[in-house]
């Protein structure tokens, strides 16, 4: 089930980012957020915010390893709020741009040195919904 996330989750959630290392280190306290409920547990979570009318930055999205591969990620995307959706995702994760190609995105460009530590690419993806 998905829902949207609530300020009890947030612990939660910053369990799931500490167990994910590939997603995003991010604060969510002023960003939607929705999150992927498993046999009464909060499994995942992806994070957005509005960067103008009807467009979307997809800031975070992970799922707990003992969770995934049961097709969470692809609800959370499909959860997302229509409009134009935009993600930088680091070059080197293939797993995380396949799931976006699966769910919509198109690669839009690349972002030289986005990522600092360490230090690689960011491809920016959008979806249309």
């Amino acid at each position: 089930m998905i829902r949207a996330g609530r300020a009890e989750d947030l612990q939660r959630v910053a369990e799931i980012q500490a167990v994910s290392p590939g997603a995003a280190q991010w604060e969510l306290g002023g960003y939607h957020f929705a999150v992927a409920e498993l046999d009464g547990v909060v499994a995942g979570f992806a994070a957005w915010r509005g960067v103008g009318d009807g467009e979307w930055e997809l800031l975070n999205i992970a799922v707990d390893p003992a969770f995934r591969r049961r097709g969470l990620g692809r609800a959370l995307v499909a959860a997302l709020p229509a409009g134009r959706t935009f993600i930088e995702v680091r070059e080197s994760n293939a797993a995380a741009r396949a799931l976006y190609v699966t769910c919509g995105f198109v690669e839009r460009g690349v972002r030289r040195g986005y990522y600092k530590f360490p230090p690689e690419n960011g491809i920016v993806m959008e979806l249309q919904k």
